[in-house]
Parts: structure tokens; sequence; C-alpha cells
């Protein structure tokens, strides 16, 4: 696996590649979603493939993600750094050559590819999508689940390159700790800081979005046996 992009770094960090890498709690709805490194590694090849095979993306290109912290989103961050294809959190791009989004957003984007993303456990099918809006598990399940990477544009995330990413494994972690986060990925700071930090640094992350009661995450946080705490 080629470590010269912000994933292949990511899951070479990864000790056991049979262990949880990635656990998603979202207390409104619910859910809890545990990928080990080979699910989530496999869920990223596939969307990478996507890009490079599907929508004919190479290194340098931009895709635009507009999505809410989830298990999902962070699959699709992994597949296109690993495809080295750059993420637009912001607005104003203007070269973007596809959009992953929600089903409530489709309308507000008109990229030449628009992908619903579920944002449900299973990554079930997106209905009553409008004409020429793609199912993000219709598109992507096709694809393999092994990816040989061609090379890494200069940017990861916004005008952020790859370099500053790689650079950026959070020195307070290692791989044998479980950080439990509350903290966000909406800007192009929360992404590089709250998910791909303590990814680099070989952690297992517990994300928990929707709101949460102290006790509630007390609970959590020794159900999942963290070791850091993070709110």
């Amino acid at each position: 696996m080629s470590h010269d992009t912000v994933t292949g770094a990511i899951f070479a960090a990864v000790p056991d590649h049979a262990r949880p890498m990635l656990t998603y709690y979202n207390e409104s709805t619910g859910e809890r979603t545990e990928l080990s490194g080979a699910t989530l590694g496999n869920w990223a090849a596939k969307i990478a493939n996507y890009l490079r095979d599907g929508l004919g993306l190479a290194p340098g290109d931009r895709v635009r993600v507009d999505l809410p912290e989830h298990w999902q989103t962070a699959a699709v961050l992994l597949g296109a750094w690993w495809a080295g294809v750059a993420v637009d959190l912001s607005d104003d791009a203007a070269d973007d050559r596809a959009t992953f989004t929600s089903r409530e957003r489709v309308d507000e984007h008109d990229t030449d590819e628009v992908i619903a993303v579920p944002l449900d456990p299973f990554a079930m099918g997106v209905r009553d999508l409008p004409v020429g809006v793609e199912d993000f598990g219709e598109s992507v399940r096709a694809h393999g689940d092994q990816f040989v990477p061609a090379g890494s544009g200069r940017d990861a995330v916004d005008e952020v390159t790859v370099a500053q990413v790689l650079s950026a494994a959070d020195g307070g972690l290692d791989p044998a700790d479980r950080l439990l986060s509350t903290r966000g990925w909406r800007t192009v700071t929360d992404v590089v800081a709250n998910l791909a930090a303590p990814l680099l640094s070989g952690a297992s992350l517990v994300v928990v979005a929707g709101g949460v009661e102290d006790s509630r995450l007390r609970a959590i946080a020794e159900t999942e046996k963290a070791t850091v705490v993070r709110t």
C-alpha cells in the first residue's frame, strides 16, 4: 500500500486491521456502527475505484463533500484521498468534478456528478432521487475492494496540502489508544484535527454525534474502553 497518499499513511499506521478502527454513534437515531480497519479499507477502496474507474477522476482532481459526521463520510474522505483526489468543504470551489451529499441537499449542488449518500447504518439505497443524481450504495458497491493508488495531487482538503495533513499526526495519541470524540468534521481544520490526525497516529476512533449528556458520554466511554475522551 502506498504511503504517499493520506489514506495509505492512515492504514499503514493501523497495528491490526482486524480490530475496530472507527466506531460511530448517533445518539439522535440510536445508530452504532463499528468498522474494522479491513472493513473501512474495503469501503475506501470501493470509493477510490469508483472515482477513478467510474467517474474518470485522476490525482489532482477535486470533489465536494457536503456531509455531516458519519462513518460513510469518513469512507468518502478516505476514498478520495486514496485516489489522490482533493476534497473541498467550502461552497465556493468552482472546479469540483463531483459532489457527495445527503438526500436532503442534492438540489443545492450542480456539479457534473451528484452522489446521494444515505447516512444509515448499512449504506442502503436512497429512494426517489431526482434524475441525474446517483445513489451512493448502488454506484459504489459494484467496485472492487482493493485499490492501488496512482499517486496524489497537491491538496488533500481545501487548500491544505497532502504533506501538511501527513505531518499532522496526533502526537498525544498512539496505536494503543481508543479515542472517544464528540468533535466535528465540518471545517477543514476540524477534518484534519479530529479525523485525519487521530487516525494517522494509529489510534482507534469512536465518534459520538447527535448531542449527548455527560452521563451518557461517560457510559459510552466505559463501554468502548476509551483511553482518551475529547469534547
